[in-house]
């Protein structure tokens, strides 16, 4: 009898070892389905191009925010108005939620969740006034995103210690002056939904309840399903928020994925939703976007173009972006 309550406390003081080291901040790796961020950006696609104003963009936006209130999020349509690339009223919807955690800490996870009008770097020119599908450039972000608020709220669940997350989807990121425009150039046309979320955010006006909340730091995920992807660290992002990105790439490295989260540098900024999230709301921002050096563009070679679709999603490479920002925002 002595033996065997020896042999039980001893079992048990390993498995209270083994539990108590997996809450470390140096050995956690949290849950992620690369399954069900495929299968989410699939049903983003399913609506079609999601094309500001258009049918399906309305479409997929009440889905979007369906889905998020399911896992448990307050969720808020903001509507506004920017000027577009020819000098015209652009009505926009960014979805705001915010997913209530178990510590103080809150962080901005974003995305956008329009698709480009026009297929602008197709070659042949009647082809590039076709709206680009944006299953990489847009869906791919949101579907890693609602991945990872699906997986905080089985944690949440479970009593897990997790943060608070801000999540917004911005719109008309994707509206940028076409290549074929011919008009006066104008400067800041891409990323209009979060200019208007970063303005709303400083202002902290009333009409957007969510956009109040106070975050410590954000991650904006773009073009994240790319099977080739490489994620160097962007210059704004360095800027901005350097110490975040040590964090991320870090942790991206010790789960096995330095691969993907490669210890370079973009060789100029990317004018993305982070720079506006970073020098208007004033949230040190982290841009994880997927960056060919050795292509014309910078980005895939069928980057908006009618290839930009589910062939071209690689659940390795969601996996190993969603993995990577999940285990770091969960880390103490």
């Amino acid at each position: 009898m002595i033996y065997r309550q020896l042999l039980y406390i001893a079992l048990s003081l390993v498995l209270f070892s083994c539990q108590t080291k997996t809450k470390t901040s140096t050995d956690v790796r949290c849950a992620f389905s690369a399954d069900s961020a495929y299968t989410y950006i699939a049903q983003q696609v399913a609506f079609g191009a999601r094309v500001p104003g258009s049918d399906e963009h309305a479409a997929c936006g009440d889905w979007l925010v369906r889905k998020l209130a399911q896992f448990g999020a307050q969720v808020h349509n903001q509507y506004g108005t920017m000027t577009n690339y020819a000098g015209e009223s652009q009505t926009l919807r960014n979805i705001v939620a915010y997913f209530e955690g178990t510590t103080p800490n809150t962080i901005l996870l974003c995305a956008h969740w329009d698709s480009r009008p026009w297929s602008d770097e197709e070659e042949h020119y009647d082809d590039r006034f076709t709206p680009v599908l944006g299953a990489n450039d847009g869906a791919s972000g949101v579907g890693v995103i609602l991945e990872i608020i699906r997986q905080l709220s089985i944690l949440k669940a479970q009593g897990e210690a997790i943060p608070s997350i801000q999540i917004v989807f911005f719109d008309c990121e994707d509206m940028g002056t076409p290549n074929h425009y011919t008009g006066t150039q104008r400067e800041h046309t891409w990323c209009l939904g979060s200019q208007y979320w970063a303005k709303e955010y400083k202002q902290s006006t009333v009409n957007c309840q969510l956009s109040t909340v106070n975050c410590q730091y954000g991650i904006l995920l773009d073009m994240v399903g790319d099977p080739s992807a490489t994620f160097p660290r962007e210059y704004f992002s360095q800027q901005y928020a350097g110490s975040y990105v040590e964090q991320l790439w870090r942790t991206a490295s010790r789960l096995g994925y330095s691969r993907y989260f490669v210890n370079q540098s973009t060789y100029y900024p990317i004018t993305d939703d982070h720079y506006y999230v970073s020098t208007i709301a004033g949230i040190p921002c982290v841009d994880i976007i997927d960056y060919k050096p050795n292509t014309e563009t910078g980005f895939a070679e069928w980057w908006h173009t009618r290839q930009d679709n589910m062939q071209n999603i690689n659940k390795q490479t969601l996996q190993a972006v969603g993995e990577t920002v999940l285990t770091t925002i969960c880390s103490k």
